[in-house]
């Protein structure tokens, strides 16, 4: 008899999501992003973080003051980061789990890339004009947004 405890495909992609979110350097957001295609298949995973070669250590974490002096001009975003670490380079057809939902340039890559359904965790920013504008966008493109249906299993990773 075979276990009935095991995860389900959401469960198991939305997991990947939430531990490439743990890669993140950012004190305050941490994002991940898992793109997956029909097949089942993980294709690439992302999270928030700066770019390759621009240190981490150098360049600013902080949310506000002047723009130059805060993350938000440099930060690339997990599903920005799925998108181009995607060795197969085409995710067109592909679902993308997002421990956040996307922001309005996110949206524009999702769209672009050919991703067909976003499975989002957290809608914190919901109000946002950010992601009203990419869930305008989603709809005008026909790219499907479900929200990740929690099933409160826990499981223990060990590191």
């Amino acid at each position: 008899m075979k276990r009935d405890d095991y995860l389900t495909w959401d469960e198991y992609f939305m997991g990947i999501a939430m531990l490439s979110a743990l890669r993140s350097k950012d004190p305050s957001t941490q994002v991940g992003a898992c793109i997956v295609n029909d097949d089942k298949r993980i294709l690439s995973m992302g999270y928030n973080g700066m770019p390759r070669c621009c240190s981490d250590d150098e360049y600013p974490w902080e949310r506000d003051g002047n723009p130059l002096d805060s993350k938000y001009l440099y930060v690339c975003h997990a599903e920005f980061n799925a998108i181009l670490n995607c060795e197969r380079g085409n995710v067109r057809g592909c679902t993308v789990y997002v421990t956040l939902f996307p922001c309005n340039e996110c949206a524009k890559a999702i769209i672009q890339s050919g991703i067909k359904e976003v499975v989002y965790k957290e809608d914190k920013y919901a109000n946002s004009d950010s992601v009203i504008a990419a869930k305008r966008m989603f709809d005008t493109a026909g790219v499907k947004y479900r929200p990740y249906q929690p099933t409160n299993k826990e499981k223990t990773l060990r590191f």
